[in-house]
């Protein structure tokens, strides 16, 4: 076979399941929103479950509801009917995924969800099924056909499955108001939180304070620059900042001015320079770094007062770039 032919079918795979999530549309209803206010308000957890590839894509459900501040524990279907049904307490809301919904598990499971009174919300490719027609809401995941050539191995159906879920955990997040401040909690180790709470003043106060007078020597001014490495100065005049010099303005000096012994820091500083709180989140510190197309910040207490320094770097060390 030709390359062009695999090109058409992967093509004609992607057509195929993004077809299935656009239809999924004509079935988000007013089951759909019970089924959200019924997982909102349950006294117990959401209790997700399925086999196959079903089950998959519930561990990957339970994973974007829990970091999204919905509590939710997976259980495989196959295990539960043999000793993990002790998972399910009568105050939860279980979640049934299933293609067919008449796998011999999911068939076992009903009966002791029945029994014990929870509420269970079918998430199903086939709403004449057993699970549909015992669910007391379902959530129509049904395909015209599987994105595979031979209409077997799930592709479209466990595609909508994922989207299904997504669509769920989308409305969640607004009906519980969770906010992005909320999501920082639930990350706290990855990039995404980091982004979320760290704040210049996490980062900022291990570093030196260079300082200079305006009247102060160039000689002088290389020495702070170079002993606080940092490369970066502030000039201050009766406590306040009035001025930058970096290491990419001693270059320019030399470069202009060979004896720059004779020079002092207000002759080569840059007036005004940019200055932020250390409340700031460093994420919003690096975003005025690059529109500045520099690499340090001033940083300022409430009344302006100079406290010190933050380097890019510091923000490059926590890997929030």
């Amino acid at each position: 076979m030709r390359n062009s032919n695999f090109v058409t079918i992967a093509k004609q795979v992607l057509q195929d399941e993004a077809s299935a999530i656009l239809n999924l549309q004509n079935f988000v209803n007013e089951d759909f929103v019970k089924a959200l206010h019924l997982i909102k308000d349950a006294p117990g957890r959401l209790i997700v479950t399925g086999i196959g590839k079903s089950a998959i894509i519930g561990q990957k459900i339970v994973a974007t509801l829990n970091s999204t501040g919905t509590p939710a524990i997976f259980m495989h279907a196959a295990e539960a009917i043999h000793g993990d049904l002790g998972i399910i307490q009568p105050e939860d809301v279980v979640l049934c995924i299933s293609k067919s919904g008449n796998t011999p598990e999911i068939s076992v499971l009903i009966p002791f969800l029945k029994r014990q009174g929870n509420i269970f919300i079918a998430m199903v490719g086939n709403i004449h099924s057993f699970l549909a027609k015992e669910a007391d809401v379902v959530l129509n995941c049904s395909v015209e056909r599987e994105a595979c050539p031979n209409n077997l191995a799930p592709t479209c159906s466990s595609t909508a499955q994922l989207a299904m879920g997504d669509a769920l955990a989308s409305c969640l997040i607004e009906l519980r108001g969770f906010t992005t401040e909320d999501f920082a909690k639930y990350h706290p180790g990855g990039i995404l939180g980091k982004r979320l709470y760290i704040k210049v003043k996490d980062l900022y106060k291990f570093n030196e304070i260079p300082m200079v007078s305006p009247n102060a020597p160039m000689p002088e001014v290389i020495l702070e620059i170079s002993g606080k490495r940092l490369g970066v100065t502030a000039v201050m005049e009766n406590g306040k900042i009035v001025g930058a010099i970096t290491d990419g303005d001693l270059r320019r000096m030399l470069l202009n001015n060979p004896d720059y012994t004779q020079l002092i820091a207000k002759d080569v500083m840059t007036e005004n320079p940019k200055t932020i709180t250390e409340e700031i989140l460093a994420v919003e510190a690096l975003e005025v770094m690059k529109l500045k197309n520099i690499t340090n910040l001033f940083v300022v207490d409430n009344l302006g007062k100079y406290i010190g320094v933050l380097h890019i770097h510091d923000i490059v060390k926590e890997g929030i770039v």
